[in-house]
Formats: C-alpha cells, structure tokens, sequence
C-alpha cells in the first residue's frame, strides 16, 4: 500500500520581519523632510500596526514607506487588514491595520471548495487556523499547490511541511 503525502496550508506573517519593517518606517519619519518634526508616528502593538499623522496626505505617505519596507523584507502585503482612518483631537488622523495570522474558517471552505471542485484524489482537513491536505500522489499534492497559486486569495498562503 501506498504511503500518504501531505503538506500544510498556511497563512502567517513572519512578526520579526514587521517588526523591522516598522522600526525602519519609524526612523524614516523621523528623518524625511516631509514628515520630520509632524508629529506623525508609526506604532506596532498587539493590535497591529497604528500611523498617527496631522493630516490623510502625511498618512499616505507612512502608509507608502510602510508597503515599501514590507514589501523590501519579504512580507505580503496580503496580511496587512486596513482599519478605516479615523479622526482624533486636534485635527489628526490615525488608522489601525491588523496583521492577519492563520487562516480563518470561511477562507478556509473556500480553499477546500476550491481543491474539491480540481477533482484531485485528495483529502483536505481544517485544523485551526491552517489547512492539511493529504494524498497518495505527490503529483496530486504539487497540483493543488499549482491551482491555489493560480486562484487569487486576499490572503498570503505559505505551503509547508510536505512530507512523503
């Protein structure tokens, strides 16, 4: 009997990455001359990413170097939810951006939906917040990666732990 191949589908950002991201935007206000001395400010906490900036322009701009710098280190922007941008005191603005972790239950049918209807002879499981599918051939297996790759998700999905 044929042994079973799997590997794990998954969505998570690399928090280590974000963090220097961040440190690197952070700096940049500090020194770019159209930011400088504004009182805008970048802030990652468990909530997410927060930019605090006088006006929607300025944020922009953060919100610019920010895709910049993520996107330098490797990180989808994919992972980033965008909060509305909100008014605070004094006329200043803010906008919080979630960093997405895992894949949740409804992105999780629609990637099973979506392997099911390859007609495949595959098995999938939701486990959590990632995906496990299992298969006697590693072809199989590759072709599946091959169709999610090709499917447009508005999430980062990372494939590991392939093991035969």
């Amino acid at each position: 009997m044929a042994k079973e191949a799997s590997f794990d589908i998954v969505s998570k950002a690399d928090m280590n990455e974000v963090q220097n991201a961040v440190n690197m935007v952070a700096k940049e206000i500090e020194q770019r001359f159209d930011l400088k001395g504004t009182g805008s400010s970048i802030d990652l906490g468990k909530d997410g990413i927060t930019l605090n900036a006088p006006d929607e322009t300025k944020l922009r701009n953060i919100l610019d170097v920010l895709h910049d710098k993520l996107t330098k280190r490797q990180v989808s922007l994919k992972c980033l939810d965008a909060g509305k941008v909100e008014s605070s005191l004094g006329g200043k603005v803010r906008q919080q951006f979630g960093i997405r972790q895992g894949i949740d239950r409804d992105h999780a049918r629609k990637i099973v939906d979506l392997i099911k209807g390859t007609k495949l002879k595959v098995q999938t499981q939701i486990q959590d917040d990632q995906v496990r599918v299992l298969g006697k051939s590693r072809d199989d297996l590759q072709a599946v990666i091959k169709a999610l790759r090709g499917a447009d998700f508005p999430l980062d999905l990372q494939y590991l732990n392939f093991r035969d």
